[in-house]
């Protein structure tokens, strides 16, 4: 009984190399999500693998923005001008919201991640 036991097991290890299937949640990527970014709304910025997407996005005047985080650690949308919006920490999994007041594009940063996390608000009157 145990050796039928034991050719079972080799079997499904086998099986599991031979098809790439394994019990390892790592998939050798550093940390960042290796799926498609989720897709977001017409007025929605998704935050994933420390990138805004999309990176440029047009609304009128008095559209309220989201910017959803879809990665584990905490963003910030943050005007380059430091006045128009910020939205401060996002943490992951969490959302912001800016409501547009002036027409206009906006560069904007995260704050935490530096200049290289950026991405462009435009707004049309």
């Amino acid at each position: 009984m145990k050796m039928k036991s034991l050719i079972s097991a080799t079997a499904l290890i086998t099986v599991g190399l031979l098809t790439g299937h394994s019990c390892s949640k790592s998939n050798g990527n550093s940390g960042y999500n290796s799926s498609p970014a989720p897709s977001a709304s017409a007025d929605e910025i998704q935050i994933y693998n420390m990138k805004f997407s999309p990176a440029t996005l047009t609304v009128k005047k008095g559209t309220t923005v989201k910017w959803k985080n879809e990665d584990s650690y905490a963003h910030t949308a943050t005007s380059n001008d430091n006045t128009t919006f910020d939205t401060g920490n996002i943490a992951g999994g969490a959302t912001a919201t800016y409501t547009t007041t002036t027409a206009g594009t906006f560069d904007y940063h995260c704050t935490i991640h530096g200049l290289s996390m950026a991405g462009t608000l435009v707004v049309n009157p």
